[in-house]
């Protein structure tokens, strides 16, 4: 079976989850929710050929508390988008740094940690950026949402043609969306 994910959506058509295409099918099988959009292939079964979905809907509404946004490495490198914040070098090899340095009292918060290159993290080293004549990108700063889905995993939502009615918008990742 391809490698594919499916978006779970609660009773209220909030995004829940993005779950594989054999749990999906199950879920919709055993009658827990429904199909709403497919995608263009089909799985063999010993009963025959089912539709693949793209996202289902619970047949319930699930109530849970809503979630925190947890400070994590993944969490800061995708709210920087796997960008350095010094030098704009997108990559999958990348550190945080804080930007007011631990040794002077700089804290482990969403306003002090960024994405960076090793190089810049080099460069910096244990200064602050007035210090080491680097410039950020952008301040850093807590995202103003709380999504039920992680936050990489709603960026790489978004590049789901199919699963971009169902997501909500918000404007600090709609930049990098739209085609240049």
């Amino acid at each position: 079976m391809f490698q594919a994910s499916v978006l779970v959506l609660n009773g209220d058509y909030e995004p829940l989850n993005v779950c594989t295409v054999r749990r999906a099918v199950s879920l919709v099988l055993m009658g827990k929710a429904e199909p709403l959009v497919f995608r263009s292939h089909r799985m063999t079964t010993t009963s025959g050929r089912l539709e693949v979905p793209s996202v289902v809907r619970l047949n319930q509404t699930i109530r849970r508390p809503l979630p925190t946004l947890r400070l994590t490495r993944h969490s800061v490198l995708a709210r920087d988008r796997y960008t350095c914040q010094y030098c704009g070098a997108k990559s999958s090899d990348l550190t945080i740094d804080h930007v007011v340095p631990r040794r002077r009292g700089g804290p482990d918060t969403w306003d002090n940690l960024v994405a960076c290159c090793r190089r810049c993290n080099l460069l910096k080293g244990d200064r602050t950026p007035q210090q080491a004549r680097m410039r950020l990108l952008r301040q850093p700063s807590r995202p103003h949402y709380v999504p039920y889905i992680s936050l990489p995993q709603y960026l790489r939502a978004r590049c789901e043609p199919d699963w971009t009615p169902f997501l909500p918008r918000f404007e600090a990742f709609e930049e990098d969306l739209i085609p240049a």
